[in-house]
């Protein structure tokens, strides 16, 4: 009997383990993805080019807005080729903030609560 005791505990002790390891693997991949990503952010805006925008179309074809030095090309990307469509002026485009982008999680639990108790109502 206390044996059985013994090797339940070990087996509980054994799953929380685990389940630390996971969360700790968990967490550090989520910022070692964020840390990367700001870094290819901060090295692909370094200099005269920057994509503004991009549209997938197809599964292998884009339309990206790109900045080059003063001015705003758009291109199409494809798989091997790179045609330029047309050129526009700053005042031609309108910069908008993503609301994903500034949202917290926090705000963003609470509309999902708020949704939840109104389909409870």
């Amino acid at each position: 009997m206390l044996l059985s005791v013994a090797t339940r505990m070990d087996s509980y002790l054994q799953f929380i383990t685990v389940l630390i390891l996971f969360v700790f693997v968990l967490a550090l991949t989520h910022l070692v993805t964020r840390w990367i990503a700001n870094y290819q952010k901060e090295k692909t805006s370094i200099g005269n080019l920057e994509v503004i925008e991009t549209c997938r179309i197809a599964s292998n074809k884009y339309i990206q807005i790109v900045r080059a030095g003063g001015k705003y090309l758009v291109i199409a990307v494809g798989k091997d080729e790179v045609h330029m469509l047309s050129e526009l002026s700053g005042d031609q485009l309108s910069f908008q903030k993503n609301e994903a982008e500034t949202a917290g999680f926090a705000e963003i639990f609470d509309k999902v609560k708020k949704l939840r108790n109104k389909e409870k109502d």
